[in-house]
């Protein structure tokens, strides 16, 4: 059987959240080391927490709620590419050069967000080009291992709205600092939240043929 390597950040209390956004708690209502007789819990957090899948109407008025994103565009053949030293930017084209994108799926390992339990503004975004050249190359969904595909301070989000008008699905926040570049299955399936903007996931890859 081959090796599934989990790419998901652990969720807890102290993992980062966009500020002003819900972090992770749990209530324990039961509790079997009290004495009940079963352990029951409650827990509230953002919808875009750790690893998460985008839903088109996190950012459009008209997009899909995540109940109604195609599941197919969550597991499959994907590229994990490395473009490193990329701290407080947009990655463009040209930091994609000379890497084969040959799979509908491209996670980007960036390394500027590379604490998921520490919060930091200056984390890699993506030009709504490379987007465009993405999806020119057959590219259905894009993984990023930071918080937004764009950056910490957009509030127009145009990568967010390019990936929309190309039909390119987003997940982010994916732990990939310790991935080798190459190809691999992706498994990330979100939930199937009714009318919501997001969904917690949890992100592994699977090993493929050499390439």
């Amino acid at each position: 059987m081959s090796e599934l390597i989990d790419i998901t950040p652990v969720v807890s209390p102290r993992l980062a959240v966009f500020p002003g956004d819900t972090p992770f708690s749990r209530e324990v209502l039961l509790d079997m080391a009290r004495g009940a007789h079963i352990t029951l819990s409650t827990i509230r957090a953002t919808l875009h927490l750790g690893a998460h899948a985008d839903a088109a109407s996190h950012y459009t008025k008209s997009g899909a709620t995540i109940d109604r994103m195609p599941l197919e565009l969550y597991v499959g053949p994907c590229r994990v590419v490395r473009c490193d030293a990329a701290q407080g930017r947009r990655l463009a084209i040209a930091d994609l050069r000379g890497i084969a994108l040959d799979a509908p799926r491209v996670l980007i390992a960036t390394g500027s967000a590379p604490d998921p339990e520490r919060w930091n503004d200056d984390f890699a975004g993506l030009e709504p080009s490379l987007v465009d050249h993405l999806a020119d190359h057959g590219v259905r969904l894009v993984g990023i291992d930071t918080p937004s595909v764009d950056t910490a301070d957009s509030k127009d989000l145009p990568a967010h709205a390019r990936c929309r008008e190309r039909g390119i699905a987003i997940v982010e926040g994916l732990r990939l600092g310790t991935v080798a570049p190459g190809r691999y299955e992706f498994i990330g399936l979100p939930l199937a939240l009714e009318g919501c903007d997001a969904s917690p996931i949890r992100a592994v890859l699977r090993r493929m043929a050499p390439g």
